[in-house]
């Protein structure tokens, strides 16, 4: 069985792309509190950003509201994007060892993702269960993108998640998340963590540094990692992410599927240009 990361690996090489899609599915962004609406959008971002992903990342809490459908939505969508694609469950879940069981059985059997990000707060028995599943991927919160990360990610916390991660990725199944908005940790985090891939948010919406980041993250080797953005491709045209999008009050679905194409497109440019330097 090959490990998470070697498959990893040979799907970034074939797609020649480091970009995750994140599927933050907000009714309040697209402007429509329809649940079709939401769905058939959904289907047709993926179907737009095909040709410049490698991974989608399905965000659990906006399918999670809206119920027993929402679930439904989740499988259908988790099915959609298919095989050829890395899918990450982004649930950041964690919990002692029986309902850690229960958790990756749900999010690596029952809804069939790849990977899941998970959170490492309660220690190595709250892990474990995840790591048994050796060709599936496991990213352990590390340095959050957002802005109360500072509220106890301190040095010496995010510093040692990134070594223990290390210990445990006896299976090489292991990574982590890094935020682009602090690329300066960034490093030190890699300086503790070895080589291992990184799912990196904060790229867009958040105004992540994604060239320094990457310089970051790379620090001397060729270890693939995931860029992930949602907002500023699930609604470009609500983004100020991308020059040739105005902010505007309203645009047709037609529209908005064109600009996320353009948006992943360019993000994935700005990716292979970075690397290349």
């Amino acid at each position: 069985m090959k490990s998470f990361n070697s498959i990893l690996k040979s799907r970034v090489q074939e797609r020649n792309s480091w970009l995750c899609v994140g599927l933050d599915m907000s009714p309040e962004s697209l402007g429509s509190d329809q649940f079709d609406d939401l769905k058939s959008h959904t289907f047709r971002v993926i179907d737009s950003t095909k040709a410049y992903a490698v991974a989608y990342k399905p965000n659990f809490a906006f399918f999670e509201r809206w119920g027993a459908r929402g679930f439904s939505w989740l499988e259908e969508t988790v099915e959609y994007i298919g095989h050829n694609y890395i899918r990450i469950a982004d649930a950041k879940r964690g919990d002692i060892g029986p309902s850690s069981k229960k958790y990756a059985y749900a999010l690596l059997e029952q809804f069939g993702c790849d990977a899941i990000t998970v959170s490492p707060y309660m220690g190595y028995d709250s892990i474990e269960p995840f790591l048994n599943y050796k060709d599936k991927g496991i990213f352990v919160l590390c340095l959050t993108s957002n802005s109360g990360a500072n509220d106890f990610q301190v040095p010496n916390l995010y510093l040692r998640v990134a070594e223990k991660v290390r210990e445990w990725n006896v299976h090489s199944n292991l990574g982590l998340v890094a935020g682009a908005t602090h690329p300066e940790r960034v490093l030190a985090i890699r300086e503790k963590s070895g080589p291992m891939p990184f799912l990196i948010p904060g790229i867009g919406a958040q105004g992540g540094a994604l060239e320094k980041t990457l310089k970051a993250v790379q620090d001397g080797t060729r270890v693939p990692c995931l860029i992930n953005a949602s907002r500023s491709i699930l609604y470009p045209a609500k983004s100020t992410v991308f020059n040739e999008f105005k902010e505007t009050q309203e645009f047709s679905t037609k529209d908005c599927i064109s600009s996320s194409r353009h948006a992943a497109r360019e993000l994935h440019q700005q990716i292979r240009s970075c690397l290349e330097k």
